[in-house]
């Protein structure tokens, strides 16, 4: 027995994946997790390093895409769902049935525990659309990179959702040159760090760059 809130999820996918609904209107990237409990490594916060949503709607410009016929102005979006392997398998199996039908480009698919089934699970159903695996803990990777030969998935370390961010993104890229110009824009900003912070370290000395920055961080 499917419980309503879940059936109606099922058919809301299934419903779009029929609309005629223009590419540039749809979710480029799909955010899928095993349970709401993933959402800290996924998004982040809660002492968590930044996730995948950081990634995206922070240093990239996409928009979360809530209302699938009714998107927001930003030309590059991605959606958010909770789509349990082992408690709502259906649900699971509508969604990567459908993402393609429904616009979208690569799902990025997170899970935690020993049994993190939902990434590789999406991966098998949604074929050929790109999947990145998110192992959420590090008991999680085994079971997230552990496929076999012809069943491929992308994967990145343990609970590093903001990587997977920047493997999907660099995936669209190939076809979307604004999101290229993107990415160089954000590595050449890691850069420009990287060098300030190597200045300052040299010109201050260790001491004096310790008293700059570990006190502000206090």
């Amino acid at each position: 027995m499917t419980a309503d809130s879940v059936q109606s999820l099922i058919d809301q996918l299934h419903e779009e994946a029929e609309m005629a609904v223009p590419n540039d209107e749809t979710p480029d990237i799909g955010i899928v997790m095993g349970s709401d409990s993933d959402l800290p490594t996924m998004a982040g916060g809660k002492g968590k390093r930044p996730g995948a949503y950081a990634a995206l709607a922070d240093e990239l410009d996409f928009a979360e895409q809530t209302d699938y016929t009714d998107a927001p102005d930003a030309r590059f979006t991605f959606e958010t769902f909770v789509c349990s392997a082992h408690r709502t398998p259906d649900l699971m199996y509508a969604y990567a049935e459908t993402a393609e039908a429904r616009g979208v480009d690569v799902i990025i698919a997170g899970a935690g525990g020993k049994s993190a089934d939902l990434p590789n699970m999406t991966a098998s159903i949604a074929y050929p659309l790109p999947v990145i695996g998110v192992p959420v803990q590090e008991k999680s990777v085994d079971s997230v990179i552990g496929m076999p030969q012809g069943a491929p998935i992308t994967a990145v370390d343990a609970g590093k959702s903001f990587n997977a961010a920047l493997t999907a993104v660099q995936m669209l890229s190939r076809k979307h040159e604004e999101l290229r110009d993107r990415l160089v824009t954000y590595h050449q900003r890691l850069q420009e760090e990287v060098g300030d912070v190597s200045r300052d370290l040299h010109e201050l000395g260790t001491p004096g760059f310790k008293d700059q920055y570990w006190r502000e961080e206090e």
